[in-house]
C-alpha cells in the first residue's frame, strides 16, 4: 500500500489505484465523463492545489529565490487546518490502500506535487 505521485494524463501504472487530481482546474476540452478513462483523475481534490494566485506565481518563477518563495507560501496554505487534516487523512489511507496524487505539470521538480510528496512523507505516508 502506498501513494504514487504522478503526472495527470500520463498512462496509469499497474496497481496505481485511485487517482486524485490535486489541480485548481479540470482538464480543458475533456468531457467530465472522460476524466478517468483518459488517465487524468478519478476524484478531483482542488483543496490540495495551490490557490489561483499562487499557481500564477509558481508558473512565473524564473529564479530559485522565486521558486523558494512559492514553496514557502504553498506550505503555509497546506498548513491551514482543513488542508492539514486532508493531508493527515491521505497519509493514514496510504497504509491501507494504493492511490495516487497528481498534477498536469511536466516537471515534478517545478510543480506543487513535489511539495505534496514531502508533506505526505512528513506525515508518515507510505510513498511508492
Amino acid at each position: 500500500m502506498a501513494i504514487r505521485v504522478v503526472r495527470l494524463g500520463s498512462p496509469r501504472a499497474e496497481g496505481e489505484g485511485l487517482r486524485l487530481g490535486t489541480v485548481r482546474r479540470p482538464p480543458r476540452g475533456v468531457p467530465k465523463a472522460e476524466f478517468a478513462s483518459r488517465d487524468f483523475y478519478d476524484v478531483w481534490m482542488p483543496e490540495l492545489a495551490p490557490s489561483d494566485g499562487l499557481v500564477k506565481e509558481a508558473q512565473g518563477a524564473e529564479t530559485e529565490a522565486q521558486w523558494r518563495g512559492f514553496l514557502r507560501k504553498y506550505r503555509a496554505e497546506m498548513a491551514q487546518p482543513e488542508r492539514a487534516r486532508l493531508l493527515d487523512l491521505l497519509a493514514a489511507l496510504s497504509h491501507r490502500t494504493d492511490f495516487s496524487v497528481g498534477c498536469y505539470c511536466a516537471d515534478e521538480a517545478r510543480c506543487h506535487r513535489s511539495v505534496l510528496r514531502d508533506l505526505l512523507a512528513e506525515r508518515g505516508a507510505r510513498m511508492a
